[in-house]
């Protein structure tokens, strides 16, 4: 018996998470909704719900919205059949805020939870995928591209101050992925400091996590602005995914 069990298949439970969309923003930039917005025949807020939803590891999904935007987003939840989507809550004042709504109303039982920008439809199985096993590792892991361009630091002026070492610097990407209690924990801090932060990590950074980087997509583009749009639709008619 002993000698059979030597060669019986080890059973390694996969890490899983619930996914907190945050699609709370004013689209100020882009001059109207650029969640609703239509990639081919499917709007940007539908594509990356989409992502997460076929992903197998994604358990649950929370989308934060604006309060004006709750029915619109679940109805567009029913029409294309997102049905991981648990919750359509409104967000905050700040993204910070809308995050730290997010993860306040995922699955208790949830051990790892992604923050992914709304306005990311592009974002790919691998790269969830990576950045989930990274998360479960590390506490903490975010997808990240090189810099290609050679990056400066400047004064209040906009003065060249120096430059900074490109082979230390990378262009963070979402979904950011951490385990539940320091998520919660972090954001929960920053938002009671009045804190306005970037991206999620950053919250980490304060209760002393360093995330983990995971290769991530250069097509993985956040929607800002009109042209950003023609982008998005170049890249999916490469990917043969523009319908």
């Amino acid at each position: 018996m002993k000698l059979l069990n030597l060669f019986k298949k080890s059973e390694t439970k996969e890490p899983h998470c619930s996914a907190v969309i945050v699609a709370a923003g004013s689209s100020q930039r882009m001059g109207s909704d650029k969640l609703m917005m239509k990639l081919g025949e499917i709007p940007v807020l539908a594509r990356t719900l989409k992502a997460f939803q076929s992903s197998p590891l994604v358990d649950e999904i929370v989308v934060v919205t604006r309060l004006d935007k709750l029915q619109e987003i679940a109805d567009l939840c029913k029409e294309y059949g997102i049905d991981k989507v648990s919750r359509v809550i409104a967000g905050g004042k700040t993204r910070t805020e809308s995050a730290l709504a997010g993860v306040s109303e995922v699955s208790s039982s949830a051990k790892l939870i992604a923050i992914h920008d709304g306005a990311r439809p592009l974002v790919t199985a691998d790269v969830i995928l990576r950045t989930v096993y990274a998360a479960a590792e590390h506490m903490a892991a975010a997808p990240a591209v090189p810099s290609v361009d050679t990056l400066k630091a400047v004064d209040a002026e906009g003065c060249i101050i120096g430059t900074v070492d490109r082979e230390t610097t990378l262009r963070i990407q979402t979904p950011q992925i951490f385990r539940a209690e320091l998520i919660k924990g972090a954001l929960t801090k920053a938002v009671e400091k009045g804190m306005t932060l970037t991206d999620d990590c950053a919250a980490a950074e304060m209760m002393g996590v360093r995330a983990k980087t995971v290769l991530g997509d250069e097509d993985n583009i956040k929607i800002t602005t009109p042209r950003d749009m023609l982008f998005a639709a170049e890249i999916l008619k490469e990917r043969g995914e523009y319908l």
